[in-house]
């Protein structure tokens, strides 16, 4: 995002903690902001919690924007360098939140951010806007990215709520392409159960991989079986789950 220079930041020493990973109650997506904040409050340093708390104040006391660009937005770009890597996507979901960012404010950071403020964007929506549709061209234009973990972020609780049948089945089958780890995808049990043209799509693609002497994704046999289809079968065993399609 193009914005004036904020102030130097420390550099990530103060901070604590490894990368969030699915499962371990950390995904912004799936923990609620008061959750987040007190994990952060945890395994911030001093400084950073201290960054962090100026931060949302400004964003609470000022949600709206100020100038063309507002004093959250540049806490946005700041937030890996204050808060750490590791925490950086939860500080910016926090921001976000304390801001009331609505759709329009989340699409203006989205479409004018890093890659990693787009990815907060996408972690933030199931709690600012889980009800509106909206804000559906962020998730349309995270799945059609190279970039896994934008796909990873877009497939969250906002995503298994408003994308269509069809979005949504060739989203899985993207995570299946680029090695996305369907532990990813929000309500996948739901959504794949029942379905018989993801099963279809998922049999043509198991067909495709043993053809060419591929092994078929071991994540694959487990929405094939969600589905209520028999198990796609190959001689090749399974494939590593963070490997790409090539």
């Amino acid at each position: 995002m193009t914005r004036p220079h904020a102030a130097p930041a420390t550099p990530e020493a103060d901070t604590t903690g490894g990368p969030a990973t699915p499962g371990d109650g950390a995904t912004p997506a799936l923990t609620p902001p008061a959750a987040l904040r007190r994990r952060l409050d945890d395994r911030l340093g001093g400084a950073a919690r201290a960054w962090l708390d100026q931060a949302l104040d400004e964003a609470a006391a000022h949600p709206g924007a100020h100038g063309p660009v507002s004093v959250w937005e540049l806490r946005l770009a700041e937030a890996g360098r204050r808060c750490g890597p590791a925490h950086a996507d939860a500080a910016r979901v926090l921001i976000l939140h304390a801001a009331h960012a609505d759709a329009d404010a989340l699409s203006r950071v989205y479409f004018q951010g890093t890659a990693d403020e787009r990815r907060a964007v996408l972690h933030a929506l199931p709690h600012l806007v889980p009800d509106d549709p909206a804000a559906l061209p962020l998730v349309e234009d995270a799945l059609r990215a190279n970039d896994t973990r934008l796909v990873a972020a877009a497939l969250g609780p906002y995503a298994a709520r408003h994308l269509d049948a069809h979005a949504w089945r060739h989203a899985v089958l993207k995570c299946l392409f680029t090695g996305v780890g369907l532990d990813h995808v929000a309500d996948l049990d739901r959504r794949a159960r029942g379905d018989g043209e993801l099963a279809r799509m998922l049999g043509d693609y198991a067909a495709e991989r043993t053809a060419a002497g591929r092994p078929v994704p071991e994540d694959l046999h487990r929405v094939l079986a969600l589905t209520g289809s028999a198990p796609a079968t190959s001689p090749h065993g399974t494939d590593d789950p963070h490997g790409k399609e090539s």
